[in-house]
């Protein structure tokens, strides 16, 4: 039997805290860069939810969530969706997504938008089992 996950809208962050999102990020991506200083702001920014997965007290998972007005409504971006490599396949990105759509509709929001790669199948999957819909459109990135 699998441990409790608790699931948390993160409001301060221990050094262990920001030691196991350092561990986390790469596996998220091999490109994303760690900054404990951007982590602090990120807590003290209203428009940012950084939730977390803890198991036994421990961070195992993460996932942000970004509001913001628009003149068409408020909208949502989930973002950096992760969970450690020795907890996955337990349903704790699950867990993570349901408290995020949770705090969407709570807050009114028009649209959760979230995006992900073509080659992670298994991630498409779970967005469109808790209900995630493909969109036709075309993703763009400018780096500034």
């Amino acid at each position: 039997m699998n441990a409790p996950v608790d699931i948390e809208v993160a409001t301060t962050l221990s050094p262990t805290d920001l030691d196991a999102i350092e561990r986390l990020l790469p596996q998220l991506s091999s490109t994303a860069g760690y900054d404990r200083d951007r982590m602090r702001a990120m807590l003290s920014h209203p428009g940012t939810d950084l939730l977390l997965a803890r198991v036994d007290g421990q961070v195992v998972g993460m996932a942000t969530l970004a509001t913001f007005p628009l003149p068409t409504g408020w909208r949502g971006h989930v973002d950096d969706v992760v969970v450690d490599d020795a907890q996955r396949g337990k349903g704790i990105a699950r867990q993570l997504l349901e408290a995020i759509i949770h705090l969407a509709r709570e807050r009114g929001l028009r649209t959760l938008d979230l995006t992900s790669r073509p080659s992670r199948a298994a991630a498409i999957r779970l967005y469109e089992s808790v209900g995630f819909e493909r969109r036709d459109s075309v993703l763009m990135r400018l780096r500034a």
